[in-house]
Protein backbone atom coordinates (compact mmCIF):
# COMPACT_ATOMS: atom_id res chain seq x y z
CA UNK A 1 0.00 0.00 0.00
CA UNK A 2 1.21 3.28 -0.80
CA UNK A 3 1.66 5.64 1.68
CA UNK A 4 -0.35 8.46 0.43
CA UNK A 5 -4.28 8.95 -1.08
CA UNK A 6 -6.69 11.14 -2.62
CA UNK A 7 -8.40 12.77 -0.59
CA UNK A 8 -11.71 16.23 -0.97
CA UNK A 9 -9.88 18.70 1.87
CA UNK A 10 -10.81 22.07 3.41
CA UNK A 11 -8.28 24.64 4.18
CA UNK A 12 -10.95 27.25 4.94
CA UNK A 13 -14.79 27.29 5.32
CA UNK A 14 -16.82 28.53 2.11
CA UNK A 15 -18.41 27.84 -0.82
CA UNK A 16 -17.96 24.51 -3.23
CA UNK A 17 -15.03 26.01 -4.63
CA UNK A 18 -13.51 25.39 -1.21
CA UNK A 19 -13.12 21.86 -1.78
CA UNK A 20 -9.92 20.77 -3.00
CA UNK A 21 -9.13 17.03 -4.61
CA UNK A 22 -5.36 16.77 -3.21
CA UNK A 23 -2.48 13.81 -2.01
CA UNK A 24 -2.93 13.46 2.02
CA UNK A 25 -1.50 10.76 3.92
CA UNK A 26 -3.37 7.33 4.51
CA UNK A 27 -4.87 7.31 8.26
CA UNK A 28 -3.54 5.31 10.89
CA UNK A 29 -5.27 2.23 12.14
CA UNK A 30 -6.11 2.62 15.57
CA UNK A 31 -6.58 0.21 18.58
CA UNK A 32 -10.82 -0.88 17.79
CA UNK A 33 -10.87 0.69 14.03
CA UNK A 34 -11.11 -1.17 10.29
CA UNK A 35 -9.16 0.34 7.15
CA UNK A 36 -11.50 0.60 4.55
CA UNK A 37 -10.87 0.83 0.64
CA UNK A 38 -13.20 3.24 0.02
CA UNK A 39 -15.21 2.69 -3.40
CA UNK A 40 -18.18 5.16 -2.82
CA UNK A 41 -19.54 8.35 -0.71
CA UNK A 42 -22.40 9.21 0.51
CA UNK A 43 -23.23 13.24 0.62
CA UNK A 44 -25.58 14.69 3.39
CA UNK A 45 -26.11 17.81 4.78
CA UNK A 46 -23.66 17.53 7.53
CA UNK A 47 -21.18 18.07 4.68
CA UNK A 48 -21.94 21.47 3.42
CA UNK A 49 -22.71 22.61 6.90
CA UNK A 50 -19.19 21.32 7.90
CA UNK A 51 -17.80 23.10 4.51
CA UNK A 52 -19.60 26.35 5.13
CA UNK A 53 -18.50 26.41 8.84
CA UNK A 54 -20.97 25.38 10.50
CA UNK A 55 -22.44 29.03 10.13
CA UNK A 56 -26.47 27.54 10.61
CA UNK A 57 -25.67 27.09 14.13
CA UNK A 58 -26.11 29.59 16.93
CA UNK A 59 -22.03 30.75 17.32
CA UNK A 60 -21.99 29.30 20.80
CA UNK A 61 -22.81 25.60 18.99
CA UNK A 62 -20.35 26.43 16.58
CA UNK A 63 -18.13 23.41 16.92
CA UNK A 64 -13.80 24.64 16.15
CA UNK A 65 -12.88 23.16 13.33
CA UNK A 66 -9.03 22.66 13.20
CA UNK A 67 -8.23 23.08 9.45
CA UNK A 68 -7.43 20.88 7.05
CA UNK A 69 -9.70 18.31 7.27
CA UNK A 70 -11.53 15.78 4.91
CA UNK A 71 -15.65 15.74 5.19
CA UNK A 72 -18.14 13.21 4.82
CA UNK A 73 -19.52 10.51 6.73
CA UNK A 74 -21.00 8.15 4.88
CA UNK A 75 -18.53 5.29 2.98
CA UNK A 76 -18.98 1.84 1.08
CA UNK A 77 -15.75 -0.32 0.56
CA UNK A 78 -13.86 -3.14 1.49
CA UNK A 79 -11.97 -4.10 4.72
CA UNK A 80 -7.89 -3.78 4.16
CA UNK A 81 -6.65 -4.45 7.60
CA UNK A 82 -7.68 -4.61 11.41
CA UNK A 83 -6.56 -3.52 14.47
CA UNK A 84 -7.95 -6.05 16.39
CA UNK A 85 -8.58 -9.81 14.95
CA UNK A 86 -11.78 -9.79 16.93
CA UNK A 87 -13.78 -6.98 15.62
CA UNK A 88 -16.01 -8.97 13.35
CA UNK A 89 -14.81 -8.35 10.51
CA UNK A 90 -12.02 -9.51 8.06
CA UNK A 91 -9.53 -8.48 4.98
CA UNK A 92 -11.63 -8.22 1.98
CA UNK A 93 -15.14 -7.46 3.31
CA UNK A 94 -17.53 -5.32 1.61
CA UNK A 95 -18.61 -3.12 4.58
CA UNK A 96 -20.75 0.07 4.50
CA UNK A 97 -20.51 2.70 7.75
CA UNK A 98 -21.99 6.10 9.40
CA UNK A 99 -18.33 7.12 10.38
CA UNK A 100 -17.77 8.94 13.98
CA UNK A 101 -21.42 10.75 14.13
CA UNK A 102 -21.76 13.15 15.47
CA UNK A 103 -18.84 13.20 17.43
CA UNK A 104 -16.53 13.54 14.37
CA UNK A 105 -18.69 16.25 13.00
CA UNK A 106 -15.95 18.94 13.47
CA UNK A 107 -14.05 17.01 10.29
CA UNK A 108 -12.65 13.55 12.11
CA UNK A 109 -15.22 11.54 10.16
CA UNK A 110 -13.02 11.64 7.20
CA UNK A 111 -15.33 9.89 4.52
CA UNK A 112 -14.92 11.74 1.18
CA UNK A 113 -11.15 9.64 0.68
CA UNK A 114 -9.52 6.85 -0.61
CA UNK A 115 -9.24 4.85 2.63
CA UNK A 116 -10.87 5.81 5.75
CA UNK A 117 -10.14 4.36 9.42
CA UNK A 118 -13.49 3.46 11.06
CA UNK A 119 -14.23 2.37 14.57
CA UNK A 120 -15.21 -1.74 14.35
CA UNK A 121 -18.70 -0.26 16.19
CA UNK A 122 -19.59 1.71 13.10
CA UNK A 123 -19.49 -0.57 10.37
CA UNK A 124 -21.84 -3.76 8.69
CA UNK A 125 -21.48 -5.85 5.66
CA UNK A 126 -22.64 -3.66 2.94
CA UNK A 127 -25.97 -5.34 1.03
CA UNK A 128 -25.18 -8.31 -0.63
CA UNK A 129 -27.71 -7.03 -3.66
CA UNK A 130 -26.50 -3.32 -4.22
CA UNK A 131 -23.95 -1.91 -5.30
CA UNK A 132 -21.13 0.55 -3.24
CA UNK A 133 -22.71 4.10 -4.56
CA UNK A 134 -26.11 2.91 -3.20
CA UNK A 135 -25.05 1.32 -0.23
CA UNK A 136 -22.94 4.45 0.19
CA UNK A 137 -26.15 6.83 0.03
CA UNK A 138 -27.90 5.00 3.14
CA UNK A 139 -26.40 4.92 6.10
CA UNK A 140 -27.33 8.57 7.69
CA UNK A 141 -30.86 9.22 5.89
CA UNK A 142 -31.36 5.73 6.52
CA UNK A 143 -30.50 5.31 10.14
CA UNK A 144 -31.77 9.06 11.01
CA UNK A 145 -35.79 7.61 9.50
CA UNK A 146 -34.78 4.31 11.66
CA UNK A 147 -34.05 6.27 14.75
CA UNK A 148 -36.93 8.67 14.77
CA UNK A 149 -38.70 6.08 13.97
CA UNK A 150 -37.98 2.90 14.67
CA UNK A 151 -35.47 3.13 17.99
CA UNK A 152 -32.53 5.55 18.90
CA UNK A 153 -30.74 3.12 20.84
CA UNK A 154 -28.93 5.66 22.72
CA UNK A 155 -29.91 7.67 25.78
CA UNK A 156 -27.27 10.28 24.88
CA UNK A 157 -29.01 13.35 26.16
CA UNK A 158 -30.47 15.91 23.13
CA UNK A 159 -29.56 19.21 23.90
CA UNK A 160 -32.85 20.57 22.47
CA UNK A 161 -35.26 18.85 24.73
CA UNK A 162 -35.32 17.59 28.42
CA UNK A 163 -36.76 14.07 27.66
CA UNK A 164 -35.48 11.15 25.48
CA UNK A 165 -37.27 10.96 22.11
CA UNK A 166 -39.47 7.97 21.30
CA UNK A 167 -40.74 6.51 18.29
CA UNK A 168 -44.63 5.99 18.16
CA UNK A 169 -46.62 3.06 16.79
CA UNK A 170 -46.63 3.25 13.23
CA UNK A 171 -49.49 0.23 12.24
CA UNK A 172 -52.77 1.30 11.52
CA UNK A 173 -51.71 5.12 11.89
CA UNK A 174 -51.77 8.25 9.10
CA UNK A 175 -48.17 9.45 8.48
CA UNK A 176 -47.62 13.10 7.02
CA UNK A 177 -44.09 13.43 5.52
CA UNK A 178 -43.25 16.60 4.34
CA UNK A 179 -40.13 16.25 1.58
CA UNK A 180 -40.99 12.73 1.22
CA UNK A 181 -38.63 12.48 -2.08
CA UNK A 182 -35.04 13.53 -0.14
CA UNK A 183 -33.00 11.73 1.35
CA UNK A 184 -34.18 10.96 5.09
CA UNK A 185 -37.99 11.48 2.91
CA UNK A 186 -38.03 8.55 0.72
CA UNK A 187 -36.57 6.23 3.18
CA UNK A 188 -39.17 7.17 6.24
CA UNK A 189 -42.09 6.47 4.28
CA UNK A 190 -40.99 3.41 3.10
CA UNK A 191 -40.42 2.65 6.70
CA UNK A 192 -43.71 3.64 7.59
CA UNK A 193 -45.37 1.29 5.15
CA UNK A 194 -43.46 -1.95 6.57
CA UNK A 195 -46.04 -2.17 9.78
CA UNK A 196 -48.96 -0.68 7.17
CA UNK A 197 -49.34 3.00 8.09
CA UNK A 198 -50.89 5.03 5.30
CA UNK A 199 -48.71 7.70 4.19
CA UNK A 200 -49.33 11.02 2.70
CA UNK A 201 -45.87 12.10 0.64
CA UNK A 202 -45.96 15.99 0.28
CA UNK A 203 -43.21 16.92 -2.63
CA UNK A 204 -43.28 18.96 -5.97
CA UNK A 205 -44.88 17.18 -8.65
CA UNK A 206 -41.73 15.80 -10.69
CA UNK A 207 -41.30 13.57 -7.27
CA UNK A 208 -45.30 12.13 -7.46
CA UNK A 209 -44.58 8.65 -9.69
CA UNK A 210 -41.54 7.93 -7.59
CA UNK A 211 -43.19 8.10 -4.37
CA UNK A 212 -46.18 6.35 -5.12
CA UNK A 213 -44.28 4.06 -6.52
CA UNK A 214 -42.48 3.98 -3.09
CA UNK A 215 -45.82 3.38 -1.59
CA UNK A 216 -47.73 6.71 -1.10
CA UNK A 217 -50.92 6.14 -0.68
CA UNK A 218 -51.88 9.81 -0.99
CA UNK A 219 -49.70 12.92 -2.95
CA UNK A 220 -49.50 16.59 -2.09
CA UNK A 221 -47.59 19.05 -4.59
CA UNK A 222 -46.71 21.27 -2.29
CA UNK A 223 -45.86 23.97 -4.84
CA UNK A 224 -49.98 24.06 -5.72
CA UNK A 225 -51.37 23.05 -2.04
CA UNK A 226 -50.41 23.86 1.40
CA UNK A 227 -50.31 20.60 3.28
CA UNK A 228 -51.38 21.82 6.36
CA UNK A 229 -54.45 23.14 4.71
CA UNK A 230 -55.45 19.69 2.89
CA UNK A 231 -55.48 17.14 5.56
CA UNK A 232 -56.42 16.39 9.28
CA UNK A 233 -56.42 14.42 11.81
CA UNK A 234 -52.72 13.16 11.11
CA UNK A 235 -51.37 10.67 13.79
CA UNK A 236 -47.50 11.66 13.00
CA UNK A 237 -46.01 14.29 10.91
CA UNK A 238 -42.15 13.88 10.14
CA UNK A 239 -41.34 16.77 8.69
CA UNK A 240 -37.58 16.17 7.04
CA UNK A 241 -37.40 20.38 6.00
CA UNK A 242 -37.87 21.60 9.84
CA UNK A 243 -36.91 24.83 10.98
CA UNK A 244 -38.99 27.69 11.76
CA UNK A 245 -42.05 26.74 9.49
CA UNK A 246 -42.26 23.44 11.53
CA UNK A 247 -44.86 24.59 13.58
CA UNK A 248 -47.57 24.89 10.55
CA UNK A 249 -48.39 21.02 10.56
CA UNK A 250 -49.34 20.65 14.77
CA UNK A 251 -52.93 21.97 13.26
CA UNK A 252 -53.11 18.66 11.15
CA UNK A 253 -52.83 16.48 13.68
CA UNK A 254 -55.39 14.85 16.30
CA UNK A 255 -54.73 15.11 20.01
CA UNK A 256 -52.04 12.70 21.39
CA UNK A 257 -50.57 13.24 17.54
CA UNK A 258 -46.71 13.68 17.94
CA UNK A 259 -44.80 16.07 14.81
CA UNK A 260 -41.00 14.69 14.25
CA UNK A 261 -38.99 17.54 12.76
CA UNK A 262 -35.40 16.50 11.53
CA UNK A 263 -34.12 19.58 11.74
CA UNK A 264 -35.82 21.21 14.91
CA UNK A 265 -33.27 24.47 15.10
CA UNK A 266 -36.27 27.28 15.02
CA UNK A 267 -39.02 25.70 16.57
CA UNK A 268 -40.93 28.26 18.74
CA UNK A 269 -43.99 26.37 19.13
CA UNK A 270 -44.19 24.78 21.94
CA UNK A 271 -46.57 26.41 24.25
CA UNK A 272 -49.31 25.86 20.95
CA UNK A 273 -48.12 21.87 20.73
CA UNK A 274 -48.81 21.38 24.35
CA UNK A 275 -52.50 23.42 24.02
CA UNK A 276 -53.04 21.31 21.11
CA UNK A 277 -51.83 17.62 22.92
CA UNK A 278 -49.02 17.19 20.29
CA UNK A 279 -46.28 16.32 21.30
CA UNK A 280 -43.12 17.39 19.67
CA UNK A 281 -39.55 15.40 19.25
CA UNK A 282 -36.59 14.78 17.51
CA UNK A 283 -33.41 13.29 17.80
CA UNK A 284 -29.79 12.95 17.09
CA UNK A 285 -28.83 10.33 14.23
CA UNK A 286 -25.37 8.18 15.86
CA UNK A 287 -23.36 5.75 13.78
CA UNK A 288 -24.54 2.42 15.27
CA UNK A 289 -22.94 -0.72 13.15
CA UNK A 290 -26.04 -2.64 14.75
CA UNK A 291 -28.49 -0.91 13.01
CA UNK A 292 -26.71 -0.61 10.00
CA UNK A 293 -26.71 -4.31 10.41
CA UNK A 294 -30.47 -4.78 10.56
CA UNK A 295 -30.87 -2.11 7.80
CA UNK A 296 -28.91 -4.37 5.18
CA UNK A 297 -31.97 -6.82 5.87
CA UNK A 298 -33.74 -5.15 4.62
CA UNK A 299 -31.95 -3.62 2.03
CA UNK A 300 -31.10 -7.13 0.99
CA UNK A 301 -34.59 -8.19 0.45
CA UNK A 302 -35.84 -5.27 -1.21
CA UNK A 303 -38.02 -3.98 1.84
CA UNK A 304 -36.58 -0.75 1.53
CA UNK A 305 -34.51 0.56 -1.92
CA UNK A 306 -32.39 3.38 -2.06
CA UNK A 307 -33.07 6.23 -4.86
CA UNK A 308 -29.95 7.78 -6.61
CA UNK A 309 -30.39 11.65 -7.56
CA UNK A 310 -27.07 11.60 -9.32
CA UNK A 311 -23.46 10.52 -8.40
CA UNK A 312 -20.09 12.00 -9.39
CA UNK A 313 -16.42 11.27 -9.74
CA UNK A 314 -14.94 11.95 -5.93
CA UNK A 315 -12.49 14.51 -7.82
CA UNK A 316 -15.75 16.00 -9.14
CA UNK A 317 -17.17 16.50 -5.26
CA UNK A 318 -17.86 20.41 -5.79
CA UNK A 319 -20.52 19.69 -8.56
CA UNK A 320 -21.89 16.98 -6.34
CA UNK A 321 -22.68 20.41 -3.62
CA UNK A 322 -23.36 22.83 -6.44
CA UNK A 323 -26.17 19.97 -7.28
CA UNK A 324 -27.37 19.38 -3.50
CA UNK A 325 -27.71 23.60 -3.52
CA UNK A 326 -29.98 23.56 -6.31
CA UNK A 327 -32.22 21.51 -4.00
CA UNK A 328 -35.11 19.22 -4.94
CA UNK A 329 -32.99 16.39 -4.73
CA UNK A 330 -34.78 13.14 -5.49
CA UNK A 331 -32.96 10.17 -3.04
CA UNK A 332 -29.32 10.88 -2.14
CA UNK A 333 -26.31 11.80 -4.18
CA UNK A 334 -23.06 9.79 -4.27
CA UNK A 335 -19.40 9.77 -5.30
CA UNK A 336 -17.91 7.43 -6.91
CA UNK A 337 -14.39 6.64 -5.50
CA UNK A 338 -13.40 3.50 -7.35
Amino acid sequence: MTETMKAIRLHKPGGPEVLVYEDVEIPELKDGDVLVRVYAVGVNPPDWYLREGYKMLPPEWQPPIAYPVIPGTDVSGVVVAVANEDCGFAVGDEVYAMVRFPEGLAGESCGYAEYVSVPAGHIARKPGNIDHLHAAAAPMSLLTAWQFMISPDHSAPNPLQPNQHHPVALEGKTVLINGAAGGVGHFALQLAKLPGAKVIAVASARHEDLLRELGADQFIDYTKTRAEDAVSDIDLVIDTVGGPQTGRFLKVLKRGGALFPIYPLGFTDAGEAEKLGVSVSTTQVRSNGKQLGELAELLENGSIRVVLDSTYDLADARAAHERAAKGHIQGKISLQVI
